[in-house]
């Protein structure tokens, strides 16, 4: 039997919903929640706690990317991610992203029942990613990312630049446009001031032509907005904001740790940009 689609159709237009990627690091260090879903009984309860929460996307992933954070392995990561993908991948009405910069753990976690590719390194690190996820049939979320920031550059002129040699690798790879999504990297290669430009200037990236995703969720970008000193768990009401314009700027999907919250915000959105939320008959 054929996989059911990974996506909907129309993901921008009228009609539309927006998608909520939820995260689930399986990672001892991770910014945000590191340690808390390591062991593997706690991330799949992790992962059918998000599906229930409405994310139509459960994103795993094995290596921190925060900054400083400690480069791991393929074969520590894929026995990190895989046991969770086999164990979840069955139980789940949603797919399952695999969040990696490298081939050898996108073609394990594949094959462990994952469908879609998430790169923080927009198929450039490694590119023999976009040949697994070609052989595989999986969409590629494709992140701008770079090691140092430049500080004159212009966002979107950077954007074309990145997503232009991204998007040249997924296609000699044979990976459809239909599965390719762009995502601007908030809180990767970039200055504070360019992360709320690229956020500011989202209908300009949206206007390539393909699918937006964001995820700005509890990153520092939100703190430094804060008036208080606050740490990543502190951050859903600036979360919420900043996916919530994402949304009405024309995002398709947000990533997102704190799922049910951000449901009930994005269906607001969704009821007054894209007419997609059906209203609740009063009692």
């Amino acid at each position: 039997m054929p996989l059911p689609p990974v996506l909907p159709e129309g993901l921008t237009g009228p009609g539309r919903r927006t998608l909520i990627m939820g995260v689930l690091n399986v990672t001892p260090d991770s910014f945000s929640d590191g340690g808390r879903f390591a062991r593997r009984d706690d991330a799949i309860a992790q992962a059918l706690r998000l599906e229930a929460e409405g994310a139509a996307i459960v994103d795993i992933g094995g290596e921190s990317t925060r900054p400083g954070h400690a480069p791991v392995s393929a074969a520590q990561e894929i026995a990190r991610v895989v046991p969770v993908i086999e164990a979840i991948a069955p139980r789940l009405a949603v797919a399952v992203s695999i969040d990696t910069y490298k081939a050898e753990t996108a073609r394990a976690a594949l094959a462990a029942g994952a469908r879609i590719v998430n790169d923080v390194w927009g198929l450039q690190r490694d590119p023999a990613i976009a040949e697994v996820a070609a052989e595989f049939g999986a969409p590629v979320v494709v992140m701008h990312n770079r090691e140092a920031p430049d500080p004159s550059a212009d966002v979107i002129d950077e954007f074309r630049r990145f997503f232009d040699i991204s998007i040249g690798i997924a296609r000699r790879a044979g990976i459809p446009d239909g599965h390719i999504i762009l995502d601007p990297g908030i809180g990767f290669g970039k200055t504070p001031a360019q992360q709320i430009d690229a956020l500011r200037r989202l209908p300009e990236l949206c206007a390539f032509g393909f699918p937006v995703l964001v995820g700005a969720s509890r990153k520092s970008i939100l703190g430094r907005i804060a008036d208080r000193e606050t740490r990543p768990d502190e951050r859903l009401h600036s979360s919420i904001a900043a996916h919530v314009l994402a949304a009405s700027l024309g995002a398709a999907i947000v990533r997102v740790h704190d799922v049910g919250p951000h449901r009930e915000a994005l269906r607001v959105i969704d009821a007054v940009m894209h007419g997609s939320t059906a209203l609740r008959e009063p009692a």
